[in-house]
Protein backbone atom coordinates (compact mmCIF):
# COMPACT_ATOMS: atom_id res chain seq x y z
CA UNK A 1 0.00 0.00 0.00
CA UNK A 2 1.28 3.50 -0.57
CA UNK A 3 0.73 6.51 1.91
CA UNK A 4 -2.80 6.91 0.37
CA UNK A 5 -3.89 3.57 0.63
CA UNK A 6 -3.66 3.10 -3.11
CA UNK A 7 -1.65 -0.11 -3.96
CA UNK A 8 1.96 0.17 -6.71
CA UNK A 9 -0.51 -2.01 -8.99
CA UNK A 10 -2.95 0.43 -9.05
CA UNK A 11 -0.75 3.79 -9.68
CA UNK A 12 0.42 1.70 -12.70
CA UNK A 13 -3.06 1.43 -13.88
CA UNK A 14 -3.72 4.78 -13.56
CA UNK A 15 -0.96 5.83 -15.69
CA UNK A 16 1.38 6.52 -12.20
CA UNK A 17 1.36 8.67 -9.40
CA UNK A 18 1.31 12.13 -11.14
CA UNK A 19 -2.15 11.24 -12.40
CA UNK A 20 -3.64 10.84 -9.25
CA UNK A 21 -2.02 13.61 -7.29
CA UNK A 22 -4.37 16.72 -8.19
CA UNK A 23 -7.31 14.43 -7.27
CA UNK A 24 -5.87 13.38 -4.40
CA UNK A 25 -4.95 17.04 -2.96
CA UNK A 26 -7.33 19.42 -4.96
CA UNK A 27 -8.21 21.99 -2.54
CA UNK A 28 -6.84 20.64 0.53
CA UNK A 29 -8.73 22.66 3.56
CA UNK A 30 -5.68 20.71 6.11
CA UNK A 31 -2.74 22.91 3.98
CA UNK A 32 -4.81 25.60 2.39
CA UNK A 33 -3.47 24.52 -0.52
CA UNK A 34 -5.38 25.94 -3.70
CA UNK A 35 -6.81 23.53 -6.13
CA UNK A 36 -4.18 22.15 -8.19
CA UNK A 37 -3.22 24.27 -12.06
CA UNK A 38 -3.88 21.98 -14.96
CA UNK A 39 -0.90 21.02 -16.94
CA UNK A 40 0.25 23.95 -19.55
CA UNK A 41 -0.75 23.02 -23.07
CA UNK A 42 0.50 26.20 -24.45
CA UNK A 43 4.19 27.19 -25.55
CA UNK A 44 6.87 26.36 -22.64
CA UNK A 45 7.21 23.58 -20.42
CA UNK A 46 4.22 21.28 -20.89
CA UNK A 47 4.08 19.14 -17.48
CA UNK A 48 3.55 15.14 -18.51
CA UNK A 49 5.01 12.90 -21.10
CA UNK A 50 6.12 16.15 -23.23
CA UNK A 51 8.01 17.45 -20.41
CA UNK A 52 11.24 17.07 -22.18
CA UNK A 53 10.24 17.37 -25.65
CA UNK A 54 8.24 20.57 -24.75
CA UNK A 55 12.20 21.70 -23.46
CA UNK A 56 13.60 20.76 -27.14
CA UNK A 57 15.26 17.59 -24.99
CA UNK A 58 15.14 13.96 -26.49
CA UNK A 59 14.53 11.16 -24.14
CA UNK A 60 16.26 8.28 -23.74
CA UNK A 61 16.26 4.66 -22.96
CA UNK A 62 18.65 3.38 -20.40
CA UNK A 63 20.03 0.27 -21.20
CA UNK A 64 23.06 1.07 -19.51
CA UNK A 65 22.61 1.31 -15.87
CA UNK A 66 22.50 4.07 -13.20
CA UNK A 67 24.53 6.64 -14.28
CA UNK A 68 24.59 9.89 -13.44
CA UNK A 69 24.62 11.56 -16.61
CA UNK A 70 21.68 9.95 -18.21
CA UNK A 71 19.47 10.81 -14.95
CA UNK A 72 20.77 7.44 -12.82
CA UNK A 73 17.35 5.98 -11.87
CA UNK A 74 13.53 6.47 -11.71
CA UNK A 75 12.18 7.64 -8.89
CA UNK A 76 9.58 5.03 -7.13
CA UNK A 77 5.76 6.22 -7.00
CA UNK A 78 5.93 5.57 -3.49
CA UNK A 79 8.29 7.98 -3.28
CA UNK A 80 7.03 10.65 -4.96
CA UNK A 81 4.10 10.60 -2.76
CA UNK A 82 6.11 10.89 0.03
CA UNK A 83 8.18 13.62 -1.32
CA UNK A 84 4.78 15.71 -2.63
CA UNK A 85 3.59 14.55 0.61
CA UNK A 86 6.15 16.44 2.68
CA UNK A 87 6.21 19.67 0.49
CA UNK A 88 2.97 20.73 2.02
CA UNK A 89 3.72 21.11 5.30
CA UNK A 90 6.73 22.99 7.14
CA UNK A 91 8.93 21.20 9.92
CA UNK A 92 12.50 22.02 11.76
CA UNK A 93 15.14 20.37 9.82
CA UNK A 94 16.66 19.48 13.00
CA UNK A 95 14.05 17.48 14.39
CA UNK A 96 13.51 15.78 11.32
CA UNK A 97 17.21 14.86 11.17
CA UNK A 98 17.32 13.43 14.48
CA UNK A 99 13.67 11.16 13.58
CA UNK A 100 15.31 9.91 10.53
CA UNK A 101 18.35 9.39 11.87
CA UNK A 102 16.80 7.05 14.34
CA UNK A 103 14.25 5.48 11.97
CA UNK A 104 17.41 4.54 9.16
CA UNK A 105 18.81 3.16 12.19
CA UNK A 106 15.92 1.18 12.98
CA UNK A 107 15.77 -0.28 9.03
CA UNK A 108 19.37 -0.80 8.52
CA UNK A 109 21.11 -1.73 12.38
CA UNK A 110 23.44 1.65 11.73
CA UNK A 111 23.53 3.25 14.56
CA UNK A 112 22.50 6.10 12.95
CA UNK A 113 21.74 7.51 9.43
CA UNK A 114 21.76 11.02 7.73
CA UNK A 115 20.08 11.91 4.34
CA UNK A 116 22.80 13.66 2.35
CA UNK A 117 22.95 15.12 -1.09
CA UNK A 118 23.94 12.47 -2.59
CA UNK A 119 26.70 10.15 -1.80
CA UNK A 120 29.56 12.47 -2.89
CA UNK A 121 28.19 14.84 -0.12
CA UNK A 122 27.71 12.28 1.91
CA UNK A 123 31.56 11.51 1.70
CA UNK A 124 32.29 15.19 2.41
CA UNK A 125 29.81 15.57 5.55
CA UNK A 126 31.90 12.28 6.65
CA UNK A 127 35.45 13.36 5.94
CA UNK A 128 34.30 16.84 7.66
CA UNK A 129 33.03 14.61 10.84
CA UNK A 130 36.13 13.03 10.97
CA UNK A 131 38.27 16.04 11.01
CA UNK A 132 36.26 18.63 13.53
CA UNK A 133 34.20 16.06 15.27
CA UNK A 134 31.22 18.12 15.32
CA UNK A 135 33.37 21.40 16.35
CA UNK A 136 31.73 24.48 14.84
CA UNK A 137 35.17 26.42 15.87
CA UNK A 138 37.01 24.00 13.52
CA UNK A 139 34.16 23.28 10.92
CA UNK A 140 33.59 27.01 9.97
CA UNK A 141 37.40 27.23 8.92
CA UNK A 142 37.29 24.27 6.35
CA UNK A 143 38.81 24.01 3.89
CA UNK A 144 41.76 25.95 5.56
CA UNK A 145 42.83 22.98 8.09
CA UNK A 146 45.93 24.92 8.89
CA UNK A 147 46.31 24.11 12.89
CA UNK A 148 43.95 21.19 12.66
CA UNK A 149 44.90 18.36 15.31
CA UNK A 150 43.82 15.96 12.65
CA UNK A 151 44.26 16.67 8.76
CA UNK A 152 45.36 13.53 6.94
CA UNK A 153 43.68 10.61 5.35
CA UNK A 154 44.87 7.31 4.55
CA UNK A 155 43.77 5.38 0.48
CA UNK A 156 44.79 2.24 -0.56
CA UNK A 157 46.23 3.19 -4.03
CA UNK A 158 43.48 0.83 -5.36
CA UNK A 159 40.80 3.24 -4.17
CA UNK A 160 42.54 6.44 -5.96
CA UNK A 161 39.62 7.73 -8.12
CA UNK A 162 37.89 11.08 -9.63
CA UNK A 163 35.47 10.22 -6.80
CA UNK A 164 37.72 11.09 -3.70
CA UNK A 165 37.90 14.76 -4.58
CA UNK A 166 34.57 14.98 -2.45
CA UNK A 167 36.99 14.11 0.54
CA UNK A 168 39.82 16.02 -0.97
CA UNK A 169 37.33 18.78 -0.47
CA UNK A 170 37.44 18.78 3.20
CA UNK A 171 41.37 19.92 2.62
CA UNK A 172 42.88 16.98 4.21
CA UNK A 173 46.42 15.43 3.04
CA UNK A 174 45.70 12.13 0.69
CA UNK A 175 47.90 9.45 1.71
CA UNK A 176 48.21 6.81 -0.84
CA UNK A 177 49.44 3.81 0.57
CA UNK A 178 50.10 0.37 -1.32
CA UNK A 179 51.70 -1.91 1.01
CA UNK A 180 51.07 -3.44 4.34
CA UNK A 181 54.05 -1.58 5.31
CA UNK A 182 53.27 1.50 4.06
CA UNK A 183 49.64 1.09 5.32
CA UNK A 184 51.37 1.00 8.98
CA UNK A 185 53.85 3.47 8.44
CA UNK A 186 50.64 6.45 7.39
CA UNK A 187 49.18 6.14 10.59
CA UNK A 188 50.15 8.67 13.01
CA UNK A 189 48.50 11.45 15.74
CA UNK A 190 47.30 13.41 12.54
CA UNK A 191 45.39 10.63 10.71
CA UNK A 192 42.30 11.71 10.79
CA UNK A 193 40.70 8.43 8.73
CA UNK A 194 40.35 5.96 6.28
CA UNK A 195 38.78 6.29 3.10
CA UNK A 196 38.21 3.23 0.49
CA UNK A 197 36.07 2.45 -1.94
CA UNK A 198 33.94 -0.79 -2.01
CA UNK A 199 35.21 -2.94 -4.48
CA UNK A 200 36.12 -6.49 -4.93
CA UNK A 201 38.92 -8.02 -2.86
CA UNK A 202 40.15 -10.38 -5.58
CA UNK A 203 44.16 -9.52 -5.94
CA UNK A 204 44.13 -6.35 -3.72
CA UNK A 205 47.76 -5.94 -2.04
CA UNK A 206 44.87 -4.70 0.91
CA UNK A 207 41.99 -6.36 1.16
CA UNK A 208 39.30 -4.23 2.95
CA UNK A 209 39.45 -6.75 6.48
CA UNK A 210 43.14 -5.45 6.60
CA UNK A 211 42.72 -2.30 6.55
CA UNK A 212 39.96 -2.20 8.46
CA UNK A 213 41.66 -4.32 11.58
CA UNK A 214 45.07 -1.92 10.77
CA UNK A 215 42.50 1.32 11.56
CA UNK A 216 40.72 -0.42 14.71
CA UNK A 217 44.26 -0.63 16.36
CA UNK A 218 45.28 2.75 15.62
CA UNK A 219 41.79 4.27 16.49
CA UNK A 220 41.38 5.78 13.16
CA UNK A 221 37.40 5.70 11.54
CA UNK A 222 37.22 4.07 8.39
CA UNK A 223 34.89 5.64 5.45
CA UNK A 224 33.51 3.35 2.94
CA UNK A 225 32.19 4.72 -0.62
CA UNK A 226 29.33 2.02 -1.48
CA UNK A 227 27.78 4.33 -4.22
CA UNK A 228 26.31 2.07 -6.38
CA UNK A 229 25.90 -1.00 -4.37
CA UNK A 230 22.76 -2.85 -2.99
CA UNK A 231 21.56 -2.18 0.89
CA UNK A 232 22.40 -5.08 3.04
CA UNK A 233 21.11 -6.15 6.22
CA UNK A 234 23.25 -6.76 8.55
CA UNK A 235 25.44 -3.85 6.33
CA UNK A 236 27.90 -5.73 4.67
CA UNK A 237 31.04 -2.84 5.11
CA UNK A 238 29.94 -2.10 8.61
CA UNK A 239 29.79 -6.05 9.56
CA UNK A 240 33.90 -6.00 8.16
CA UNK A 241 34.61 -3.26 10.71
CA UNK A 242 33.91 0.29 8.71
CA UNK A 243 32.60 3.19 10.66
CA UNK A 244 30.99 4.76 8.28
CA UNK A 245 29.29 3.85 4.86
CA UNK A 246 27.84 5.75 2.39
CA UNK A 247 25.36 5.25 -0.51
CA UNK A 248 23.91 7.06 -3.69
CA UNK A 249 19.95 7.42 -2.97
CA UNK A 250 19.24 7.71 -7.17
CA UNK A 251 20.79 4.41 -8.00
CA UNK A 252 19.03 0.90 -6.64
CA UNK A 253 16.97 2.29 -3.80
CA UNK A 254 15.64 4.40 -6.53
CA UNK A 255 15.22 7.01 -4.26
CA UNK A 256 15.58 11.39 -5.12
CA UNK A 257 18.18 11.48 -7.74
CA UNK A 258 19.94 14.26 -5.31
CA UNK A 259 19.92 12.23 -2.25
CA UNK A 260 22.40 10.12 -0.77
CA UNK A 261 22.63 7.93 2.70
CA UNK A 262 25.40 7.81 5.31
CA UNK A 263 25.03 5.29 8.34
CA UNK A 264 27.36 4.23 10.54
CA UNK A 265 28.73 5.54 14.80
CA UNK A 266 25.90 7.46 15.99
CA UNK A 267 28.70 10.20 17.25
CA UNK A 268 30.06 10.20 13.26
CA UNK A 269 26.93 10.30 11.60
CA UNK A 270 25.63 13.35 13.96
CA UNK A 271 29.00 15.35 13.67
CA UNK A 272 28.54 15.10 9.97
CA UNK A 273 25.24 16.73 9.98
CA UNK A 274 26.44 19.60 12.06
CA UNK A 275 28.29 20.24 9.27
CA UNK A 276 25.57 19.96 6.82
CA UNK A 277 23.09 22.57 5.88
CA UNK A 278 21.01 23.63 6.71
CA UNK A 279 23.57 25.39 9.22
CA UNK A 280 26.36 27.35 7.87
CA UNK A 281 30.06 27.33 6.39
CA UNK A 282 31.41 24.95 4.14
CA UNK A 283 28.67 22.53 3.43
CA UNK A 284 26.20 25.10 3.20
CA UNK A 285 25.35 24.37 -0.30
CA UNK A 286 24.91 20.65 0.05
CA UNK A 287 21.22 21.53 0.61
CA UNK A 288 18.93 18.65 1.29
CA UNK A 289 15.18 19.81 2.14
CA UNK A 290 12.79 18.26 3.78
CA UNK A 291 11.12 16.78 0.35
CA UNK A 292 14.37 14.58 -0.55
CA UNK A 293 15.10 13.65 3.24
CA UNK A 294 11.31 12.08 3.56
CA UNK A 295 11.68 10.58 0.26
CA UNK A 296 15.09 9.11 0.50
CA UNK A 297 13.90 7.90 3.66
CA UNK A 298 10.51 6.51 1.69
CA UNK A 299 13.20 4.77 -0.87
CA UNK A 300 15.03 2.90 2.26
CA UNK A 301 11.25 1.79 3.84
CA UNK A 302 10.46 0.50 0.23
CA UNK A 303 13.42 -1.10 -0.30
CA UNK A 304 12.50 -4.06 2.01
CA UNK A 305 9.16 -4.16 1.24
CA UNK A 306 10.10 -4.24 -3.09
CA UNK A 307 10.17 -8.16 -4.37
CA UNK A 308 13.85 -8.46 -5.61
CA UNK A 309 13.26 -11.79 -6.93
CA UNK A 310 10.58 -10.74 -8.88
CA UNK A 311 12.64 -7.50 -10.35
CA UNK A 312 15.39 -10.07 -10.97
CA UNK A 313 13.06 -12.57 -13.12
CA UNK A 314 12.04 -9.48 -15.03
CA UNK A 315 15.20 -8.10 -15.78
CA UNK A 316 15.96 -11.79 -16.97
CA UNK A 317 12.70 -12.01 -19.19
CA UNK A 318 13.67 -8.79 -20.93
CA UNK A 319 17.03 -9.89 -21.67
CA UNK A 320 15.47 -13.49 -22.82
CA UNK A 321 12.89 -11.28 -25.40
CA UNK A 322 16.03 -9.40 -27.32
CA UNK A 323 18.16 -12.29 -27.19
CA UNK A 324 15.12 -14.48 -29.01
CA UNK A 325 14.52 -11.24 -31.40
CA UNK A 326 18.44 -11.35 -32.33
CA UNK A 327 18.76 -15.50 -32.80
CA UNK A 328 17.27 -15.19 -36.42
CA UNK A 329 20.58 -12.66 -37.77
CA UNK A 330 23.46 -15.05 -38.94
CA UNK A 331 26.77 -14.25 -37.39
CA UNK A 332 24.94 -12.48 -34.29
CA UNK A 333 25.78 -14.53 -30.73
CA UNK A 334 24.43 -13.50 -27.27
CA UNK A 335 24.73 -14.53 -23.53
CA UNK A 336 23.62 -13.41 -20.62
CA UNK A 337 26.35 -13.48 -17.52
CA UNK A 338 25.16 -13.11 -13.52
CA UNK A 339 27.14 -11.23 -10.94
CA UNK A 340 29.21 -13.08 -8.29
CA UNK A 341 27.14 -15.76 -6.43
CA UNK A 342 27.73 -13.83 -2.91
CA UNK A 343 27.86 -16.93 -1.09
CA UNK A 344 31.03 -17.80 -2.64
CA UNK A 345 32.38 -14.19 -2.64
CA UNK A 346 34.69 -13.35 0.26
CA UNK A 347 33.83 -9.54 1.83
CA UNK A 348 31.39 -7.01 -0.28
CA UNK A 349 31.60 -7.77 -4.00
CA UNK A 350 28.99 -8.75 -6.53
CA UNK A 351 27.41 -5.68 -4.70
CA UNK A 352 27.63 -2.56 -6.90
CA UNK A 353 24.77 -2.38 -9.87
CA UNK A 354 23.53 -5.52 -9.31
CA UNK A 355 22.10 -7.49 -12.19
CA UNK A 356 21.83 -10.05 -15.47
CA UNK A 357 23.57 -8.90 -18.43
CA UNK A 358 23.37 -9.76 -22.00
CA UNK A 359 26.45 -9.34 -24.42
CA UNK A 360 25.78 -9.56 -28.24
CA UNK A 361 28.45 -10.35 -30.43
CA UNK A 362 29.40 -10.33 -34.02
CA UNK A 363 32.09 -9.87 -36.37
CA UNK A 364 33.27 -6.26 -37.19
CA UNK A 365 34.92 -7.36 -40.22
CA UNK A 366 32.04 -9.21 -41.58
CA UNK A 367 29.46 -6.87 -40.82
CA UNK A 368 31.33 -3.85 -41.36
CA UNK A 369 29.59 -2.16 -37.84
CA UNK A 370 31.83 -1.85 -34.66
CA UNK A 371 29.95 -1.86 -31.54
CA UNK A 372 31.01 1.94 -31.07
CA UNK A 373 29.27 2.64 -34.18
CA UNK A 374 26.61 0.46 -32.97
CA UNK A 375 26.10 2.28 -30.10
CA UNK A 376 26.43 5.91 -31.64
CA UNK A 377 23.43 5.02 -33.96
CA UNK A 378 21.34 3.72 -31.70
CA UNK A 379 21.82 7.38 -29.51
CA UNK A 380 21.81 9.39 -32.00
CA UNK A 381 18.50 8.22 -33.96
CA UNK A 382 15.39 8.33 -32.59
CA UNK A 383 14.13 6.44 -30.67
CA UNK A 384 16.94 7.29 -28.57
CA UNK A 385 18.38 4.03 -26.78
CA UNK A 386 21.83 3.84 -24.74
CA UNK A 387 23.44 0.76 -24.58
CA UNK A 388 27.21 0.54 -23.47
CA UNK A 389 29.41 -1.06 -26.00
CA UNK A 390 30.82 -4.75 -25.20
CA UNK A 391 32.14 -5.55 -21.86
CA UNK A 392 34.17 -8.84 -21.36
CA UNK A 393 36.76 -10.79 -23.45
CA UNK A 394 35.85 -10.03 -27.07
CA UNK A 395 38.08 -12.31 -30.04
CA UNK A 396 40.05 -10.85 -33.03
CA UNK A 397 37.72 -8.87 -34.97
CA UNK A 398 34.50 -9.41 -32.15
CA UNK A 399 32.12 -6.59 -31.48
CA UNK A 400 29.34 -5.72 -29.94
CA UNK A 401 27.02 -4.41 -27.11
CA UNK A 402 25.96 -5.23 -23.36
CA UNK A 403 22.62 -4.41 -22.33
CA UNK A 404 22.07 -3.75 -18.60
CA UNK A 405 18.49 -4.18 -17.74
CA UNK A 406 18.66 -2.44 -14.18
CA UNK A 407 16.96 0.54 -14.96
CA UNK A 408 14.65 -0.38 -17.99
CA UNK A 409 10.80 -0.38 -17.88
CA UNK A 410 8.55 -2.43 -19.01
CA UNK A 411 8.05 -2.03 -23.23
CA UNK A 412 11.82 -1.01 -23.28
CA UNK A 413 12.87 -4.57 -24.29
CA UNK A 414 10.22 -4.20 -27.19
CA UNK A 415 11.70 -1.31 -28.75
CA UNK A 416 15.43 -1.99 -27.83
CA UNK A 417 14.82 -5.72 -29.55
CA UNK A 418 13.26 -3.90 -32.75
CA UNK A 419 15.86 -1.51 -32.61
CA UNK A 420 19.06 -3.92 -32.82
CA UNK A 421 16.90 -6.27 -35.28
CA UNK A 422 16.50 -3.67 -37.52
CA UNK A 423 20.04 -2.23 -37.33
CA UNK A 424 22.31 -5.66 -37.44
CA UNK A 425 19.73 -7.76 -40.15
CA UNK A 426 21.38 -4.57 -42.20
CA UNK A 427 24.08 -2.75 -40.61
CA UNK A 428 25.20 0.42 -42.60
CA UNK A 429 28.69 -0.43 -43.60
CA UNK A 430 31.14 2.41 -42.90
CA UNK A 431 33.62 2.11 -45.85
CA UNK A 432 36.80 3.16 -44.52
CA UNK A 433 39.10 5.53 -46.82
CA UNK A 434 42.85 6.31 -47.49
CA UNK A 435 43.74 9.10 -45.34
CA UNK A 436 45.06 11.93 -47.68
CA UNK A 437 48.28 13.22 -48.23
CA UNK A 438 49.52 15.45 -45.13
CA UNK A 439 48.92 19.07 -45.77
CA UNK A 440 52.06 19.93 -43.51
CA UNK A 441 54.60 18.26 -41.18
CA UNK A 442 53.26 19.04 -37.59
CA UNK A 443 57.00 18.04 -36.17
CA UNK A 444 57.52 20.42 -33.22
CA UNK A 445 56.43 22.69 -30.20
CA UNK A 446 53.24 24.38 -31.04
CA UNK A 447 51.81 26.97 -28.59
CA UNK A 448 48.11 26.27 -28.16
CA UNK A 449 45.31 28.64 -26.97
CA UNK A 450 42.47 27.21 -25.18
CA UNK A 451 39.13 29.57 -24.75
CA UNK A 452 36.49 27.73 -22.05
CA UNK A 453 33.42 28.70 -21.17
CA UNK A 454 34.79 32.05 -18.72
CA UNK A 455 38.54 31.82 -19.28
CA UNK A 456 41.49 30.86 -21.34
CA UNK A 457 44.68 29.01 -20.96
CA UNK A 458 47.56 28.20 -23.04
CA UNK A 459 48.94 24.71 -23.57
CA UNK A 460 51.33 23.50 -25.51
CA UNK A 461 51.96 20.10 -28.12
CA UNK A 462 55.05 18.75 -28.77
CA UNK A 463 54.83 16.45 -31.90
CA UNK A 464 56.57 13.71 -34.29
CA UNK A 465 54.91 13.31 -37.48
CA UNK A 466 55.55 10.22 -39.52
CA UNK A 467 53.16 9.79 -42.66
CA UNK A 468 49.69 10.30 -41.46
CA UNK A 469 50.37 9.53 -37.80
CA UNK A 470 51.23 11.88 -34.72
CA UNK A 471 52.45 11.63 -31.71
CA UNK A 472 54.22 13.44 -28.58
CA UNK A 473 53.12 14.70 -25.77
CA UNK A 474 50.83 17.63 -24.55
CA UNK A 475 51.38 19.62 -21.96
CA UNK A 476 48.45 21.25 -19.80
CA UNK A 477 48.08 23.52 -16.42
CA UNK A 478 47.64 20.19 -14.63
CA UNK A 479 49.85 17.78 -16.00
CA UNK A 480 51.96 16.27 -19.14
CA UNK A 481 50.20 13.06 -20.85
CA UNK A 482 50.45 11.69 -24.31
CA UNK A 483 49.59 12.65 -27.29
CA UNK A 484 48.41 10.73 -30.49
CA UNK A 485 46.36 11.44 -33.61
CA UNK A 486 46.28 11.88 -37.40
CA UNK A 487 46.75 14.61 -40.11
CA UNK A 488 44.29 13.66 -42.96
CA UNK A 489 45.14 16.04 -45.93
CA UNK A 490 44.70 19.73 -43.66
CA UNK A 491 42.23 17.78 -40.67
CA UNK A 492 44.26 17.00 -38.14
CA UNK A 493 43.34 14.70 -35.29
CA UNK A 494 45.30 14.90 -31.65
CA UNK A 495 43.87 13.27 -28.56
CA UNK A 496 45.79 13.33 -24.84
CA UNK A 497 44.63 11.14 -22.45
CA UNK A 498 45.04 11.45 -18.37
CA UNK A 499 43.91 7.98 -16.94
CA UNK A 500 42.10 8.11 -13.77
CA UNK A 501 44.78 8.33 -11.25
CA UNK A 502 45.07 9.89 -8.26
CA UNK A 503 41.62 10.98 -8.04
CA UNK A 504 42.10 12.24 -11.44
CA UNK A 505 41.13 12.06 -14.90
CA UNK A 506 41.23 13.99 -18.25
CA UNK A 507 40.58 13.11 -21.53
CA UNK A 508 41.10 15.97 -24.50
CA UNK A 509 40.28 15.28 -27.91
CA UNK A 510 41.54 18.71 -30.22
CA UNK A 511 40.00 18.50 -34.17
CA UNK A 512 40.82 21.47 -36.82
CA UNK A 513 43.03 22.24 -39.52
CA UNK A 514 46.03 23.47 -40.52
CA UNK A 515 47.18 26.03 -42.41
CA UNK A 516 50.86 26.86 -42.66
CA UNK A 517 52.25 27.57 -39.11
CA UNK A 518 48.65 27.58 -37.50
CA UNK A 519 45.89 24.97 -36.45
CA UNK A 520 42.98 25.81 -35.16
CA UNK A 521 39.53 24.35 -34.53
CA UNK A 522 37.37 22.67 -31.70
CA UNK A 523 38.47 20.91 -28.54
CA UNK A 524 35.94 18.07 -27.11
CA UNK A 525 37.01 17.70 -23.42
CA UNK A 526 34.34 14.74 -22.42
CA UNK A 527 32.47 15.35 -19.15
CA UNK A 528 34.06 18.30 -19.68
CA UNK A 529 32.30 19.57 -22.75
CA UNK A 530 33.57 21.94 -25.38
CA UNK A 531 35.87 24.62 -25.98
CA UNK A 532 37.54 26.42 -28.95
CA UNK A 533 41.13 25.70 -29.68
CA UNK A 534 43.99 27.93 -31.80
CA UNK A 535 47.92 27.17 -31.99
CA UNK A 536 50.96 28.52 -33.79
CA UNK A 537 53.58 26.76 -33.86
CA UNK A 538 56.87 27.69 -31.70
CA UNK A 539 60.07 28.95 -33.62
CA UNK A 540 62.66 27.37 -32.77
CA UNK A 541 61.80 24.56 -30.24
CA UNK A 542 62.14 21.09 -32.07
CA UNK A 543 59.64 17.95 -30.24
Amino acid sequence: MTAFGITRRELVRRGGLLSLLPALFRGSAATGEPPAAAATTGPGLRVGPEIYPSLGVRPLINCKGTHTIIGGSTILPEVRAAMDAASRQYVHLDELADAIGARLAELTGAEWGLVTNGCAAALTHATAACVTGGNPDLHIRIPDLSGFPRDECIVPKHSRTQYDASVRAVGVRMLEVETVEELEAAFGPRTALVYRMARPDAGERLPAKLVHEAARRHGVPVLVDAAAEILTVPNVHLQLGADLVAYSGGKCLRGPQSAGLLLGRKDLVRAAWVGSAPHHGFARGFKVGKEEAVGMLMAVETWFRRDHDAEWRQWQSWLDHISSRLASIDGVTTHVSQPDDLAECPGPCGLSNRMPSLHIRWDESRFGLSGTAAARELFETPPRIVIPVARGPLTPNQTGLTIDPYMMAAGDERVVADRLHALLSSPPRARAKPLAAPAADLSGTWDVRIEYAASSSTHALHLRQRGNQIGGVHQGDFVTRDASGTIDGAAVRIRSHYPESHGDALEFSFAGRVAGDEMEGELDMGEYLKARWSAKRHAGRSA
